[in-house]
């Protein structure tokens, strides 16, 4: 301590500056960080939700608010750089104007676009079907991609040009979404591998350091209590799991494995089913609307047909997972592996189903009969503003989506409770009351999150929409996880659950790539509304735009473009990649080896000792 004192005397007036500073720093980000940790969204409800039902359950509420977040953060991109300068142009805000570029070398009949508005006298339920499906009044406004038909603003000087704002926007939030997703599983990576650590010392460290003694409110005392008791019980239910699997017999083995093998044909016999289902919907749909067109039949009388696709896919994504959840019980997984298993099984029927989805929409798009439909590049008689039919495809999902879960809530599970606490009968009581099922409920927010991501671009308001929803989807699960549901039979670990969800999420926005990607630069940009319709594909915008920067920059980014420079840049990546693997490896080797040592030091005092 004296040689630390003797040190600091002679310390330049900079360094005892910079230290001083430093530890101020530290203690104002501190003091911030704990204040915003009062100001966090359902800080409390999720707390409490973790003390009455577990971390699993919690893992699941908090994963619900990270969506809501990123759904706001979404939406403020695309206000302010695509809907907020629209706007202004167009209402002639702050001195602004706007330009509008006549697209040149197109035939007349493909700019032709008459929005389906409300004229006349309009009856309610008109008004009621155009809030659910985005027609009518709602398809002039700016929640569709037919609104923003400004290709430039002016602001004094100052020139903003929509039609890259609007796709750069469009890759600005699918990159967010990437690195948040990224971030949070890399988190949630880190609370496994401590999980993962020898469940001796896990058990010492929550029976020993488990308890925050800062804690002086009496409810955040009761709550935490429940919390470390929930994670002992199941630390508990997975060594049983773990002792009953090393317990079975080789006939025992044999039976499971043959009733696993069986209930896995039944699957693939369920997913094949589903996916017939909705191709076989989705050929008929398109066969009456090709019929429709050759002989010019409105297509009010062909409405039902053509939205049989959307009512097949919302019954395999109801029927399908009861299926699945009902299956899982009989193939005696751990708690944690039965929403794995579950969810991947259901993430893949319902993802699909949004991919026949589109691939049917695009047929319709793609399909051109005459020579005056294959000069325009898609079915203008049809779709005119195909991305704004798109857009309402989209928008319709996310809203029955909703729909359905509040339907459930209200119909199934309330009538339930009502059931099971009045009916002494011995059928409703032995159905008793519904488990808070993890995988069917956080499968529901990753398919209306995938949906949000694919119509984004077709709807720019739609993140707004999808905020909304996921707010009172949380006060709705709330509702029905106190009032109509009991705590599961066999606890389930937060820290593996956050990990797998965001995972799922990861793999539904990889998927939200590919439709995006075809939309924006293989198939024709709409020439009769949007912001690209002077360019032949969205993506065309971008080598429009570096044509007019100065010579030399053109030169650099051609290069950056070119086979010369990708090749060498993935290889450094790669070797960079191999480095941290091969570093994370030594370090896990480490970790064992001292893992190891505090073992033997435990049953082995003398083993550190030094020798004199």
């Amino acid at each position: 301590r004296n040689y630390q004192q003797d040190n600091i005397k002679y310390l330049s007036e900079w360094e005892q500056w910079k230290r001083t500073s430093s530890r101020s720093l530290k203690k104002v980000l501190n003091e911030v960080k704990e204040l915003s940790s009062y100001l966090e969204l359902w800080r409390h409800d999720i707390h409490s939700i973790e003390g009455k039902f577990g971390t699993g359950i919690q893992s699941y509420f908090s994963f619900l608010r990270f969506l809501v977040l990123l759904n706001f953060i979404i939406f403020i991109l695309m206000f302010s750089f695509v809907t907020l300068p629209s706007i202004i142009s167009k209402h002639g805000i702050f001195n602004s104007s706007l330009a509008k570029i006549p697209p040149k070398n197109i035939e007349p009949h493909c700019t032709v676009y008459k929005p389906s508005g409300n004229e006349g006298l309009v009856y309610f339920y008109t008004y009621l079907k155009d809030l659910l499906s985005g027609t009518g009044f709602l398809e002039v406004t700016s929640l569709f991609y037919g609104y923003y038909t400004i290709d430039a603003a002016w602001l004094s000087v100052l020139r903003y040009n929509l039609p890259l704002a609007y796709l750069l926007a469009t890759f600005a939030y699918l990159a967010l979404s990437l690195l948040w997703i990224i971030k949070r599983s890399v988190e949630g990576f880190k609370q496994n591998l401590v999980h993962d650590e020898d469940q001796f010392q896990s058990y010492c460290n929550k029976v020993f350091a488990g308890w925050d003694f800062c804690i002086t409110d009496p409810n955040a005392a009761r709550l935490k209590h429940r919390s470390l008791q929930y994670e002992l019980q199941t630390d508990l239910e997975e060594e049983r799991l773990k002792q009953k699997i090393a317990d079975r017999t080789m006939k025992e083995k044999l039976r499971i494995y043959s009733l696993r093998i069986f209930i896995n044909i039944i699957v693939i016999a369920v997913l094949s089913g589903c996916f017939y289902s909705i191709y076989r919907a989705t050929v008929f749909s398109q066969e009456n609307s090709n019929v429709s067109i050759r002989h010019d039949i409105r297509t009010d009388s062909i409405g039902a047909v053509q939205y049989l696709p959307s009512v097949v896919i919302t019954l395999a994504n109801f029927i399908a997972p009861q299926i699945f959840s009902f299956l899982i019980t009989f193939e005696d997984y751990s708690p944690a592996f039965e929403i794995r298993l579950t969810l991947m099984r259901c993430v893949f029927v319902r993802l699909a189903n949004i991919g026949v989805l589109l691939f049917s929409l695009w047929s319709q798009i793609s399909y051109c009969a005459t020579e005056e439909c294959k000069a325009c590049g898609y079915n203008y008689e049809l779709y005119p503003c195909w991305e704004s039919e798109v857009g309402q495809e989209m928008y319709k999902l996310m809203i029955f989506d909703f729909i359905i879960i509040l339907a459930v809530t209200l119909f199934v599970d309330f009538p339930r409770k009502l059931l099971v606490t009045h009916c002494s009968c011995k059928p409703v009581q032995w159905c008793g009351l519904r488990e808070f099922g993890i995988s069917d409920n956080v499968l529901e927010i990753i398919y209306g999150q995938t949906i949000c991501w694919i119509g984004t671009f077709f709807s720019p308001l739609l993140p707004a929409i999808a905020t909304i929803k996921y707010f009172i989807i949380f006060y709705i699960k709330k509702i029905s996880l106190i009032q109509t549901c009991k705590p599961a039979a066999r606890p389930i670990r937060a820290s593996s659950s956050n990990f797998f969800f965001l995972v799922v999420l990861l793999i539904g926005l990889v998927l939200a790539f590919i439709p995006l990607g075809i939309s924006i630069a293989h198939i024709p940009s709409s020439k009769a509304c949007g912001p690209f319709r002077s360019f032949n594909t969205s993506w065309a915008v971008v080598p429009h735009t570096i044509l007019g920067f100065p010579t030399g920059l053109q030169q650099v980014l051609h290069g950056i473009a070119s086979e010369a420079f990708a090749v060498p840049f993935f290889m450094v990546i790669c070797l960079v990649m191999f480095y941290f693997i091969a570093l994370a490896g030594a370090h896990k080797r480490v970790v064992e080896q001292l893992r190891e040592q505090l073992v033997m030091v435990r049953f082995d005092p003398l083993f550190c000792t030094p020798k004199v």
